[in-house]
């Protein structure tokens, strides 16, 4: 393993950079607006940003697919997010049929309802994590804890409660592609379990320390470690290190 304490310390993302500086005064002229924290999706963009930024870029829209048994409020979510800039590409009634279209679609995010007939969204939610399909937000009508820890366990990125907003939806929905990239990412670069886990924590803390010292959100604190540990041929663990040793 690298010695952190000689790995060169990366510049944060559009900043001038000498070798002596602090990472947090690299960052301060190009350091993005203070985020708002929101259903687990803090520093993530608006609806209308979102819209913007993906016509902007001309980038493909994300695609979804939205499992609701109530056909009028899926009827809404999936205008909701139709004009938030992404493309629905399949609806289902009921978790099981929610499955079966992840898998056929293998789409960028699955949004759902946590209480459906035939199968609720939290065991669909686990079988979608399980093949690593994609990611799942979860809508809800209660916030009890024991729910947020059982979507959490089942493998779910993100939830909303209802009623919610566009600017609640959407946020949720880029925190919840972030992680999921984040965990594809570490699972493609360490085999072993027990690593994944030590460097999913080390990763955290970094992270943490980004946000915090430079003013990032969460997506681009990880695709600041993951584009470094790209850049100088080091594992996202040794990136991770050398930040907490510098940084902490």
């Amino acid at each position: 393993m690298t010695d952190s304490s000689n790995t060169p310390e990366p510049a944060a993302p559009g900043a001038q950079r000498s070798d002596a500086a602090d990472p947090a005064a690299d960052a301060a002229s190009t350091r993005p607006d203070a985020p708002s924290a929101q259903h687990e999706a803090a520093g993530t963009a608006s609806a209308q940003d979102h819209t913007a930024r993906s016509d902007a870029q001309g980038s493909e829209p994300k695609t979804v697919v939205v499992a609701e048994d109530e056909a009028l409020i899926r009827m809404d979510i999936v205008e909701m997010l139709e004009d938030a800039g992404y493309r629905v590409v399949a609806q289902a009634e009921n978790g099981e049929r929610a499955v079966a279209l992840a898998s056929e679609h293998r789409p960028d995010l699955v949004l759902m309802d946590v209480k459906m007939p035939v199968m609720d969204g939290i065991t669909a939610a686990e079988q979608i994590a399980q093949d690593r399909i994609a990611p799942v937000v979860l809508l809800t009508a209660f916030s009890q804890r024991e729910l947020v820890e059982r979507a959490r366990e089942a493998g779910a990125m993100a939830y909303v409660v209802k009623p919610f907003t566009v600017d609640d939806v959407v946020p949720a929905i880029e925190i919840a592609m972030s992680r999921f990239e984040e965990i594809t990412a570490l699972e493609s670069e360490v085999a072993d379990m027990k690593e994944q886990f030590a460097t999913r924590k080390l990763v955290e803390r970094a992270k943490s320390l980004l946000q915090t010292k430079m003013g990032l959100s969460e997506p681009e604190a990880f695709r600041w470690i993951q584009k470094t540990s790209m850049d100088r041929r080091l594992s996202m663990r040794e990136v991770a290190e050398a930040i907490i040793s510098q940084v902490a």
